[in-house]
């Protein structure tokens, strides 16, 4: 592995996505296959003044075993220790790493209890500290074996590599201040559609028409957000994208989508919902229905819309010709959509009353060249935002 190449990845998600303050504690939550990665990322969170970094390790083969063999209360347990550490994280920053080792680890499980698995108090104190902008946190992708084989067919790491480097911005000369120009590219964007105050967006493509509401209050932003005590940080690397929160009581109509979605150890293919009233009233799937039947009959309010996120063939990610087979680059590459959890972050003060509450939040991508998204404005004017994935409104 390129050294130098890991410690600059390292150094970005610390100093520009979790933007990590000099005396804050810094909690690391890296997969075990992600050793080498954790490490350089304690090492960089250390170098940015960091006063103690907690790095707690992950394993799917043990979430495998929960909830293949566990009884069925210990799929949402949430032990007392592990709800203080959480809520020591306040104040403070996390950086967790995703590319699954084992992309379909989960794929002999029972759909049903891998939806239900879910530590459901311990997601609440996460949900609640993203309301009150609490913790400066970020999320990068770690590039192993495993996650290569299922992106190329082989487990060629140092393929894998480039294309992140790519999407990460690694080959410019100063990638902090690459990705610095490309959030005031995003903002900018978010600002310019913020000022149309769309009531509604309308999604049209092969096998999609579905119109969104957009909460009357809620703002267009990017992934750069701000902690209540004033510290920027951008929550995703790599992000091109600009999102709202929608209107949880205003949806009608089918969209399908237009990757494959990674979720739970499983592989969704060909998703396609329907909403009426808001609500999703079918799910379809040539592949992993159960697991989001499962997940919206048991989650409260998972059967509504939490984000609408626009994204256009600007993107590095898109550029990149790859599908990563995980949502924190496929989301970045094509518009999408998330079921569950409203976000916070598109209001300034308090959120809506109407925000949907949900303890989770699933992204899932519908963009395509053939997709084409209208602003809806109140008196029923449609505005072109996006054809053949190029942005319409002038900035």
């Amino acid at each position: 592995m390129n050294g130098e190449r890991l410690e600059r990845y390292a150094e970005l998600a610390v100093r520009v996505g979790a933007n990590v303050q000099p005396g804050q504690e810094v909690f690391v939550f890296p997969l075990v296959e992600h050793v080498e990665l954790g490490r350089a990322l304690v090492r960089q969170a250390y170098r940015a003044g960091a006063s103690y970094v907690h790095t707690i390790y992950r394993d799917d083969h043990v979430r495998h075993a929960l909830i293949g063999l566990g009884p069925d209360a210990a799929l949402t347990y949430s032990p007392e220790w592990e709800k203080q550490l959480m809520k020591a994280m306040e104040g403070n920053a996390q950086i967790g790493t995703m590319g699954r080792p084992e992309p379909q680890l989960l794929a002999d499980l029972d759909g049903e209890r891998i939806g239900r698995a879910i530590q459901i108090e311990i997601a609440e104190i996460v949900q609640q500290q993203h309301r009150d902008n609490s913790v400066n946190w970020c999320g990068v992708g770690a590039p192993n074996e495993g996650w290569a084989r299922q992106v190329f067919g082989e487990p060629d790491v140092e393929r894998l590599w480039d294309k992140v480097a790519f999407c990460m911005r690694l080959d410019e000369p100063d990638p902090v201040a690459a990705w610095r120009e490309q959030m005031a590219r995003l903002d900018t964007r978010a600002a310019t559609l913020t000022a149309l105050w769309p009531d509604a967006l309308r999604y049209r493509g092969p096998g999609t028409d579905l119109t969104v509401g957009i909460l009357s209050t809620a703002r267009w932003g990017s992934a750069r957000f701000r902690t209540s005590s004033g510290i920027d940080y951008v929550a995703n690397l790599p992000t091109e994208e600009i999102f709202t929160t929608p209107d949880p009581r205003r949806a009608e109509g089918t969209i399908r989508s237009s990757m494959p979605l990674s979720l739970g150890g499983q592989i969704i293919r060909g998703l396609a919902l329907t909403f009426e009233d808001g609500r999703i009233v079918q799910v379809d799937a040539e592949e992993g229905a159960d697991l989001v039947r499962s997940q919206l009959a048991t989650i409260e309010n998972a059967d509504r819309l939490g984000e609408v996120a626009l994204v256009t063939k600007e993107s590095r990610v898109g550029q990149s010709g790859t599908l990563f087979f995980d949502t924190l680059f496929d989301e970045n590459a094509a518009c999408h959509i998330a079921y569950g959890m409203g976000l916070a972050y598109a209001f300034e003060g308090e959120p809506d009353p109407a925000i949907n509450v949900c303890n989770i939040h699933i992204d899932f991508m519908v963009g395509a060249p053939e997709l084409e998204v209208d602003a809806v404005l109140a008196d029923g004017t449609e505005v072109p935002l996006i054809r053949n994935e190029e942005w319409q409104l002038s900035e």
